[in-house]
């Protein structure tokens, strides 16, 4: 399975998404991959998807052995299994574009970890902004969060080179912990400036909740609170770059609620993306 990439879905109450999901990747342009979906309810996903007329010999089906036990848990049952050289994260309502496993899998040639840009939607896929589109580059572990400055799920690595478990004792912010584990024996990453990955925002969701924020702070200090004890073996340099980063972020989560009600609709990223600047410009 030289080019193989299995593909890692979580699946809790997904039966309104996960058709559109799967339909992503049927459409991919790379064919060789496996489409991991793990039920985490006990809903019987294998049945639905023949329902739908979207089987496929590439999927495979799991349960997360019990119900609501959180997509960090539901993820790692997957990582355990999957004999796959490469594997992706997609989540049940999000969706790849066509050629997003192709360009992933030519980048993983060179490197062990590749994001891509995001096209961030509305639950009825209407586009609000992107994030991280630019010049494909390498990046080291402290630049990163600088050029992607949210979310972390568009993430594909080589498991024989970058490894890692995702953290079920965190209530958010599990998928950029997790890349910091990759980064650990992989010193840079690949970042395909095009946006390859649609990530939906979601009315509910763990980092879309409305009363996110006491979470959102608290895992980003426990995240800093690693970085600064070496807990993820990252050079001093690596560490001031995602630790900058961190900061400003957990400020701009302390405003936010005032800063949405006095601009109803306004993204975290929009309300991040200028602090951001302005604390590069200051430096």
């Amino acid at each position: 399975m030289p080019h193989t990439v299995a593909i890692i879905t979580p699946a809790f109450h997904a039966q309104s998404t996960l058709a559109t999901t799967a339909t992503s990747v049927l459409n991919q342009t790379h064919g060789d991959w496996e489409h991991w979906i793990i039920a985490d309810d006990g809903f019987d996903y294998r049945s639905y998807m023949y329902e739908q007329g979207l089987n496929d010999p590439r999927q495979r089906f799991l349960t997360s052995g019990g119900i609501g036990l959180g997509a960090s848990v539901t993820r790692n049952v997957a990582l355990e299994t999957i004999t796959a050289p490469y594997a992706a994260i997609l989540d049940a309502d999000d969706r790849l574009k066509p050629t997003k496993l192709e360009k992933a899998v030519s980048a993983l040639k060179d490197f062990a970890i590749v994001t891509t840009a995001l096209d961030v939607m509305d639950m009825s896929f209407a586009h609000l902004r992107f994030v991280g589109v630019g010049e494909n580059r390498a990046l080291t572990p402290g630049e990163h969060k600088w050029v992607s400055l949210s979310m972390d799920s568009m993430v594909v690595w080589d498991r024989a080179k970058a490894d890692g478990r995702f953290e079920t004792g965190m209530s958010n912010m599990t998928d950029l912990e997790f890349l910091l584990q990759l980064y650990r024996t992989a010193p840079q990453s690949y970042h395909l400036g095009e946006p390859l990955h649609d990530y939906i925002k979601r009315e509910g969701s763990m980092s879309n909740s409305t009363n996110v924020t006491e979470g959102m702070i608290r895992s980003k200090r426990e995240i800093l609170r690693r970085l600064e004890s070496g807990y993820y073996g990252l050079s001093q340099s690596d560490v001031d770059g995602v630790a900058a980063f961190l900061t400003v972020s957990i400020a701009a989560e302390a405003e936010f609620g005032d800063a949405l009600a006095a601009q109803p609709g306004l993204l975290f990223e929009d309300h991040l993306e200028p602090r951001l600047k302005a604390s590069q410009q200051a430096e």
